[in-house]
């Protein structure tokens, strides 16, 4: 893989889903049980998409693909996923 980029990155796509903030949301990773806002995940960029990895594992949490007009997501290496209100 190639360099990885901060969760930051992540503001713009998952504004577009949940309409707040979601770089500060807390996630619980699926194969180490980290929990940690999402802007410290390991970010690949891998177009048309992004592969969001656990900073302590390196497992996948999350991919996000752009594709005919689409935002595909996979959350399965998201075991709860907590957002402020």
């Amino acid at each position: 893989m190639t360099e990885h980029i901060d969760g930051n990155v992540l503001a713009g796509p998952l504004l577009d889903i949940f309409r707040q903030d979601m770089t500060t949301a807390t996630a619980r990773c699926a194969s180490c049980g980290d929990i940690s806002v999402l802007a410290t995940a390991m970010v690949y960029d891998a177009a048309p998409g992004w592969c969001v990895r656990c900073h302590v594992c390196d497992d996948v949490l999350l991919t996000f693909v752009r594709a005919d007009g689409r935002l595909h997501i996979d959350l399965r290496g998201i075991t709860s996923l907590e957002v402020g209100v």
